[in-house]
């Protein structure tokens, strides 16, 4: 096999959320690539800083006082190349997921065609969807040019067309777009993005040359029957970099420091998660960011990814709209304490205020994990939408269930900002809801997302970083599907520590969950022998043994059925929850 060529060793990543900025460093350690430290700060994109250099330059002087290293000059630049061992970068690279997200406009000729794929590529980014034009609309002219003239959209998505397809069409679409962004100030024009038939493309950029800026993308649709997102995805991230940096003040030095590798979180984590899965053909990788600003749940199967990062789902300033104005009625039903409305209310319209609040009462951490849980499942059933959208066949055949994956990553402020690794484990399974045999990973420091960036610049840096130690293994999880009723045996299970011979016996019963000890750095044999037809990933009724790794949580067999239905009686949904956290050794 050749060596991958590399362009820099140590390395400085920045990632910059709507709430932490983290500074991580990478180096060579004992002749290979590994993750050194990092450190963090407030976001300062907005008051009273309104400059995201500001939380870059105290997440790295915080990241300096840790590693010793100095990483700053006298002039407050990065210092790269690195000057010493213990002096400078040799690169860096910048991620970001904060800024309010991109107003998006979307123009396509059918609904269900290329405009269904625009829809999804707008998904894909930091944006909002504020508005449509296609040819069955019925508003006229002068109608949508008020709404573009009224909407300011940051950005218009073109398709339509398949190659060497309709023309005439598009073009007609695109007139008052055209009269609006002339009648616009410069400074406030949206940037053009074209992803439909290409034998347009010319005629695109004759048309808008002089009023906007207009990339050219490859046909998101160049069949009725075809669909191909990701090269324009590619074109719109640099889009976005283009946006951003002109928007936030700060990003520009940052992105000069990074020689223009800045790209959203989501583009990085996609990137990442699309390399893991080519290593096991069998399995897919899901990894999920679950952010104050969005959240970002992003599968890939065989190097074929799926990418949703939805804007209006996230923890902080979105939290009022992620309960759809009913907090109560909305979170109730993932409600583990019983909580008057006005309390529900009060704390999530507070969050949207104060977005980097904390829990600081039982009752608060009750509704902050039920928010979580309930938007994590919204995020996960719509990318799973999506992927049937797509016509793929890399789903488990239940629209609402996810093939087995290996492995699922999983980071955010409601995993990485809490000792109890259980109610960790226990928000992601809930959300998400697994099925077949897979290991959930916490990436404490999002990882994940920095090493896709950094595979731009040094491919080995994010192949040896990424095959090191660096997350935490909360559990291998065993999730069957089983039709059986609840209390059945469905499951038997035996687990053999190889290192001491001793062994664990046991059924586990449909609509339990059971956990088998086997500590971190300890080897063991897991048997498992399913009853009454039910699934673990192989098919009906097969049987299977694994040489397995163990872990923080250990073994966890989750037998409470697939999709979870959780009890609506609130006393007994209390007690459910807090046997399943007792299971989970919290």
């Amino acid at each position: 096999m050749a060596a991958i060529e590399t362009t820099s060793d140590s390395l400085l990543a920045l990632d910059i959320g709507a709430i932490t900025t983290r500074a991580l460093f990478f180096d060579v350690v004992n002749g290979q690539y590994r993750f050194v430290a990092a450190g963090s700060a407030p976001t300062t994109a907005g008051a009273p800083f309104h400059n995201v250099l500001e939380g870059a330059h105290m997440a790295i002087d915080d990241l300096q006082r840790i590693t010793g290293r100095r990483l700053l000059a006298d002039d407050a630049t990065v210092i790269i190349p690195s000057l010493s061992p213990g002096e400078g970068v040799d690169g860096m690279v910048t991620t970001l997921s904060a800024g309010a997200p991109l107003k998006t406009v979307v123009i396509g000729l059918l609904e269900d065609v290329s405009v269904a794929s625009a829809h999804r590529l707008v998904k894909s980014i930091h944006a909002r969807l504020v508005d449509t034009f296609t040819l069955s609309d019925r508003r006229s002219l002068e109608t949508r040019l008020d709404a573009l003239l009224r909407l300011r959209p940051d950005l218009v998505i073109v398709t339509g067309g398949t190659e060497n397809g309709a023309s005439v069409s598009v073009s007609r679409l695109l007139e008052p777009l055209r009269l609006a962004l002339r009648l616009m100030p410069p400074e406030e024009r949206p940037q053009i993005l074209f992803a439909g038939n290409s034998a347009l493309q010319e005629k695109i950029s004759t048309i808008f040359e002089d009023t906007a800026r207009v990339w050219l993308a490859p046909n998101v649709r160049p069949a009725l029957d075809e669909e191909q997102i990701a090269a324009a995805h590619t074109i719109l991230a640099r889009a976005l970099r283009e946006h951003y940096i002109r928007r936030l003040s700060g990003l520009q030095e940052l992105d000069a420091w990074s020689g223009g590798v800045t790209m959203p979180a989501a583009t990085a984590q996609g990137r990442m998660v699309r390399f893991l899965s080519l290593d096991d053909p069998s399995k897919g990788v899901l990894a999920v960011d679950m952010g104050a600003s969005s959240i970002t749940v992003t599968a890939a199967f065989q190097g074929r990814q799926y990418l949703g990062a939805y804007t209006d789902l996230g923890l902080g300033p979105q939290a009022a709209g992620v309960t759809r104005g009913d907090p109560h009625a909305t979170l109730l039903p993932w409600l583990t304490l019983p909580l008057e409305a006005d309390t529900v209310r009060d704390y999530v319209f507070n969050k949207t205020l104060q977005p980097a609040a904390l829990p600081l009462t039982e009752e608060e951490t009750a509704i902050e994990y039920a928010m979580a849980r309930y938007a994590l499942h919204r995020a996960a059933h719509r990318l799973l939408r999506d992927m049937y959208a797509q016509g793929t066949n890399d789903t488990a055949g239940v629209p609402e269930l996810f093939p087995p994956v290996e492995p699922i990553i999983i980071t955010g402020g409601i995993f990485t900002q809490t000792a109890n690794l259980g109610k960790a484990l226990l928000t992601a399974l809930d959300g998400l809801q697994p099925t077949g045999i897979t290991t959930i990973l916490l990436d404490r420091y999002n990882l994940t997302t920095a090493l896709g960036a950094a595979a731009s610049i040094n491919p080995a840096l994010a192949v040896q970083a990424m095959d090191s130690t660096m997350f935490i293994r909360l559990g291998l999880v065993v999730a069957p599907i089983s039709i059986a009723r609840p209390g059945t045996p469905v499951l038997k299970v035996q687990l053999t520590d190889n290192e001491s011979g001793e062994t664990l016996k046991g059924e586990v019963k449909q609509g339990g969950l059971a956990v088998l000890p086997l500590p971190p750095g300890r080897r063991g044999t897991l048997r498992l022998q399913p009853l009454y037809r039910t699934d673990i990933g192989l098919g009906a009724g097969r049987k299977a043994a694994y040489e397995v790794s163990g872990s923080a949580l250990g073994i966890v067999i989750d037998a409470r059925g697939r999709p979870l239905r959780l009890h609506k009686d609130m006393a007994r949904r209390q007690e459910m929850y807090k046997k399943w956290l007792w299971h989970l050794g919290h």
